[in-house]
């Protein structure tokens, strides 16, 4: 006698066997593994690793379309212009200069008003800041100053006295090439007129992590968004070369008798790139959803794993899933791209553990509204795994970080309510007790807490996609288990002597 226990939909194949309804004539074509998961899930979402097909391919039935082959065709003349028309959109100039660069770190502490960051202090903005620049491949920090201000967003974001000292300073100081001012955005005059008193190059924030998710983009999707997010910063530019360009008297001037301005022209440029982008996403955009209908109907339940940025998301899903290709980063925004690893549950049911960008305070708002279609798969998916950092010493404010960006997001709520919450790094605080009803703490580095996670994980799961645990006993005589081995695919069945 075997016993073959499985998690199933009521009304699916093996349901109904299980309640003694017989055994149809064929299952779902569903995949015996998470392997084999994984490729079918990669396939269609048109992943490299998979298989899905593109072209609409020949007739059943032999026949050629009505159009004798001319449709087939152009769609791929067409396709080859879109791909051409992309790659055209994604060529751009260094945001940020190239080689090595030894940093000073100007923080505008902002001790009282309204500019003031909820619920932090500045030496833990200051270590963000910090971690930022170290991502930059050459760059280090050789200087940090601290500097209370009431009024960072000021023409030069200082007062007199406090600029004259900072401007002695850094000119004082010949080891800095660059200063990385650690406030959101920085306007154009005030860029020029800090460059101009320091006579080094001066960033904001905006700029050193729109350069890192350049960096870190490796789709053709994530690219495209960090395009879309850059036009604020080229428009800035655009603004303060027309103002360089009036003071000559060349502004007004028309060009090739176009009856169109330099600044108009440019401005409809800039505006067309910024069509095409959001076309190009668009059409992005669709297939996903289309592909997304494809996976519900593989019907594999989806875990999505968020987080604030270097929480131990990759870390934790390669724990559950022991897949060895994946390689966590120890740097901000190592994962900019959507990416699937598939995994068992404790029950043998197979899941797809999606591992998603990750959050950060203050990111300047354009990256957040670039993204979030990158971030609608979340909606999609079957449950939220919330990962936490708890040993960083703002573990509280990066989760309501988190929690705040996921309500912009507009999930559903009953997705938001059955959220499972993940205290990782717990190693590193000691005799941690988790403070939340059902959250999990584990460490995802050295593997604790993971099994009771993957059973809390099902829990949730089972719950939210209305799957039910069943054993069946089948004699070992008789066609019954000659059938099971034949149709036992992807229902999440682990036998029993």
């Amino acid at each position: 006698m075997w016993a073959v226990r499985a998690a199933v939909r009521p009304g699916s194949w093996l349901f109904r066997v299980a309640r003694g309804c017989g055994a149809p004539r064929a299952a779902p074509p569903l995949s015996p593994c998470p392997e084999r998961a994984l490729a079918a899930f990669r396939g269609g979402l048109g992943c490299p690793e998979g298989r899905g097909g593109g072209g609409r391919g020949p007739r059943a039935d032999g026949r050629r379309s009505r159009t004798g082959g001319k449709e087939s065709e152009e769609e791929p003349e067409a396709a080859e212009e879109e791909e051409e028309e992309e790659e055209e959109l994604l060529r751009r100039d260094p945001l940020l200069p190239a080689g090595t660069q030894r940093v000073c770190l100007v923080h505008p502490d902002v001790k009282w008003g309204p500019g003031k960051p909820p619920g932090t202090r500045a030496e833990w903005q200051v270590v963000e800041a910090q971690a930022l620049v170290h991502t930059l491949d050459g760059w280090s920090v050789v200087d940090t100053v601290v500097v209370p201000t009431k009024t960072p967003d000021r023409k030069l974001v200082f007062g007199r006295g406090t600029l004259e000292r900072l401007t002695e300073k850094i000119r004082g100081s010949p080891e800095i090439t660059a200063v990385f001012l650690n406030v959101e955005r920085m306007a154009a005059p005030t860029k020029k007129e800090l460059e101009a008193a320091w006579g080094v190059q001066v960033f904001d924030r905006f700029t050193v992590v729109l350069h890192i998710f350049r960096c870190n983009a490796r789709t053709k999707e994530a690219r495209l968004q960090v395009a879309l997010a850059e036009l604020p910063l080229l428009r800035s530019h655009l603004k303060n070369n027309v103002a360089h360009l009036g003071g000559r008297g060349r502004d007004s001037r028309h060009i090739m008798g176009s009856g169109e301005s330099f600044k108009q022209v440019q401005e409809r440029l800039l505006k067309d790139k910024e069509a095409k982008i959001r076309k190009a996403l668009d059409r992005l955009r669709r297939k996903r959803l289309l592909l997304g209908q494809q996976r519900r109907r593989r019907e594999f339940p989806v875990v999505s794993v968020v987080g604030y940025t270097n929480c131990g998301k990759t870390t934790l899903i390669k724990a559950l899933t022991g897949d060895a290709a994946i390689q966590p980063r120890d740097q901000l925004f190592a994962t900019l791209d959507v990416t699937a690893h598939a995994g068992w549950l404790p029950s043998q049911l197979t899941v797809i553990y999606m591992d998603t960008i990750g959050f950060l305070s203050q990111l300047p708002h354009s990256l957040v509204e670039s993204f979030s279609a990158t971030l609608e798969d979340v909606g999609h998916s079957d449950l939220i795994v919330h990962v936490r950092d708890v040993s960083h010493p703002e573990t509280e404010l990066q989760k309501a970080s988190v929690l705040s960006a996921l309500r912009t997001l507009q999930l559903p709520r009953p997705l938001l309510d059955c959220m499972v919450e993940v205290p990782n790094k717990v190693d590193l605080v000691p005799g941690y007790i988790p403070a939340e009803p059902g959250a999990v703490a584990v460490s995802a580095l050295l593997g604790l807490g993971l099994e009771e996670l993957k059973a809390r994980l099902e829990e949730a799961v089972l719950k939210a996609t209305g799957r039910r645990v069943l054993t069946l006993r089948v004699g070992l005589a008789g066609p019954q288990l000659s059938w099971l081995h034949q149709e036992d695919h992807g229902a999440g069945g682990g036998r029993e002597a």
